[in-house]
């Protein structure tokens, strides 16, 4: 069965690059983004390594904890982390699931067969302090992750989750955003200080409130 977004993250024991790990007590209070691999030793799964282990202060701002899969098993994942760290000029900083029974791929229906019967598609899940799934993303073997998107989303749901607002087409940090269409107009001004602009009634905009 598919996981779909406010279901609880299912939890689970497994085994990583940094030791044994319950998931549920690996988040704790955080942030989560959890994402998997199609197989070690491959050349695009090698630069999102990379490239999160690169992000790693971006993450601890906003107060996320990174964690991916394969299902190759652990020795694999050992030595693979040393290509990622010569190649992509980086320190791999985050554990990686050594799925080799593939329990948590299917718990996390990880594994197309119409694409692969064998390894994972490139999974996102983000995951808020609460365990709840709050954003899945699929992309094809294929294709790498925008990381740059992961991080805007991220903001957003933080952001979202603290305010009564929404945020627009392309928005980046620091845009307008959206006051959601629950607020009445005449309230807008004791919520939002900052002020409003009405392009519609049922589209008003105001400066992100949290900065």
């Amino acid at each position: 069965m598919s996981l779909r977004l406010g279901d609880e993250a299912p939890n689970f024991k497994a085994q990583t690059t940094i030791g044994d790990i319950d998931f549920h007590e690996y988040i704790q209070d955080s942030w989560v983004v959890f994402f998997s691999h199609p197989s070690d030793y491959t050349p695009v799964c090698t630069t999102e390594l990379g490239r999160t282990a690169k992000l790693k202060s971006e993450f601890d701002k906003r107060g996320v904890k990174a964690i991916a899969l394969s299902v190759d098993p652990l020795k694999d994942h050992l030595a693979w982390i040393e290509d990622i760290n010569e190649t992509q000029d980086t320190t791999v900083n985050f554990p990686i699931i050594a799925d080799e029974d593939k329990h948590v791929s299917e718990l996390y229906d990880m594994i197309h067969p119409n694409a692969s019967a064998t390894v994972t598609v490139r999974s996102v899940f983000i995951i808020g302090p609460d365990k709840k799934i709050k954003l899945t993303l699929t992309y094809p073997a294929s294709t790498g992750r925008n990381f740059d998107e992961i991080l805007r989303v991220i903001d957003s749901l933080q952001l979202t989750a603290d305010y009564s607002v929404a945020t627009p087409a392309d928005w980046k940090h620091g845009e307008d955003v959206i006051v959601v269409p629950a607020i009445k107009t005449e309230d807008i001004p004791a919520k939002f200080p900052k002020g409003f602009k009405e392009i519609k009634p049922y589209l008003r905009t105001t400066p992100q409130p949290n900065l």
